[in-house]
């Protein structure tokens, strides 16, 4: 395996550039199905969130992989591929790995530690299995990337300093409303993040809570769990009217939440806080210029969040508990790595050891044929005993050598160990002994 990963997101790329490279459910699947099929790419997982979308691949060449994943990424989203260039980000091999398990612990949100991405996680993977677009070096990863985050949030104390854009979204609302308790609460949509926004805001002490969503069964499911009521997408405008707190994360391409649906509304005694956390945004600009309305999308929720994730990169700049957890969730996730990568490094050396202990074999029933051809007469005892001496002498030849060619492979971070096998004992190359390897990269030239 050799892991790619093209990206963008939040701190490679501004707002209005993430709005045009998100993508839906269907748009995800349509990338990463064309992903699969291209010259230098095995398989492929694509991850959207609200603040990132990134393809990660297993290539069988750096360079063509990521020109072929990232045309392919253009061609879906439409946005030039000079444009989307200098925001991309690459990772390679073990720096692909390092990303990923930081992602899964929250350390590369917008809101340090936040869980959501869990779910994403978990929700790309089970896509990528649905559509068989995983194999046997994607699965395990993403996978072991979820046990890495869970157990960051169960080892570290990461859940104690870990604050979502919802909740702090929620806490920083007392400065707009006054206070949230009491209020009248509206969640549009009712996705991963309206679970978590309805769940939320009870938590909060608001008076009421109403759910609005396309399909009025599933607002109706989310509200009855949450002792609120749902009302039909014909009613949204309605319920904007009577609403002081909003929080929007749909799935819609476009805006749903416009300037003529609260054109009627006088807000001047009673304020308005739209809280956005759709990518493309559900909240029209403009209807942050109506008096009494404010409007909080991802980048001023970054601004609220004290912009935690570069907190995370710059641990000066945080209290010190924060960055005593910080520091262990960062220690927790370079362990993994590398028990991760020597794990994978000792497994891919299996088929050479297999190849090898096959053409012993295959040598040996030579050998052992011409005997039995040269010596017709010898009793079958006799021949079993040789037969089975022969076996045993090549087992124990072998064992030795089998084991610390695994320790070796361990430690083999470029793969020339195994190549260095099959070359010294002339065995057919594989695919991991022609991919390209780069030098150190992070980031696209």
């Amino acid at each position: 395996m050799s892991l790619l990963v093209v990206g963008v997101s939040h701190r490679s790329a501004p707002i209005d550039l993430l709005e045009r490279v998100s993508l839906d459910e269907e748009r995800s699947r349509t990338l990463a199905t064309g992903i699969v099929g291209l010259e230098d790419v095995r398989e492929s997982l694509v991850l959207t969130t609200c603040n990132r979308t990134e393809v990660y691949a297993d290539a069988l060449t750096f360079h063509g992989a990521v020109a072929q994943v990232g045309a392919a990424l253009a061609e879906e989203t439409g946005v030039d591929l000079d444009v989307l260039t200098p925001h991309l980000y690459v990772h390679y091999e073990d720096r692909a790995v390092h990303h990923l398990f930081s992602l899964a612990c929250g350390l590369e949100s917008m809101a340090l530690g936040e869980t959501e991405i869990l779910g994403q996680l978990r929700s790309a993977l089970r896509a990528g299995q649905r559509d068989a677009h995983l194999g046997a070096a994607l699965n395990p990863l993403f996978q072991q990337a979820l046990r890495v985050g869970k157990r960051a949030h169960a080892e570290t104390g990461l859940d104690r300093v870990a604050r979502s854009l919802v909740r702090i979204a929620i806490e920083r609302a007392d400065d707009v409303l006054g206070g949230v308790v009491g209020a009248r609460a509206l969640v549009v949509g009712a996705g991963a993040m309206s679970g978590l926004a309805t769940t939320s805001l009870r938590r909060a002490g608001v008076r009421a809570l109403t759910v609005v969503n396309r399909t009025l069964e599933r607002a109706e499911r989310l509200a009855q769990a949450h002792d609120g009521q749902a009302r039909d997408w014909d009613d949204l405008a309605a319920q904007l009217q009577e609403a002081d707190l909003v929080l929007t994360c749909t799935g819609a391409t476009d805006q749903v939440i416009t300037r003529e649906l609260l054109t009627d509304a006088d807000r001047s005694d009673r304020p308005l806080l739209l809280v956005d956390l759709a990518m493309p945004r559900d909240v029209a600009p403009e209807v942050a210029d109506l008096p009494g309305v404010t409007v909080w999308g991802l980048e001023e929720l970054a601004e609220l969040a004290g912009a935690g994730a570069a907190q995370a990169s710059a641990p000066d700049t945080i209290p010190s508990e924060t960055r005593v957890v910080v520091q262990g969730v960062r220690d927790l996730v370079a362990g993994e790595v590398a028990t991760y990568l020597a794990t994978r490094r000792s497994a891919q050396v299996g088929p050479t050891l297999a190849d090898l202990r096959s053409r012993a074999a295959s040598v040996a029933d030579t050998e052992l044929a011409r005997l039995d051809h040269r010596l017709p007469d010898l009793p079958e005892e006799h021949r079993a005993e040789v037969h089975h001496s022969v076996r045993r002498i090549l087992d124990k030849l072998l064992h030795t050598p089998t084991v610390r060619a695994r320790e070796l492979a361990a430690g083999d971070t470029d793969g020339s160990y195994i190549a260095l096998l099959r070359e010294l004992f002339d065995l057919d190359p594989r695919d991991t002994a022609t991919v390209e390897h780069p030098p150190n990269v992070s980031g696209l030239p």
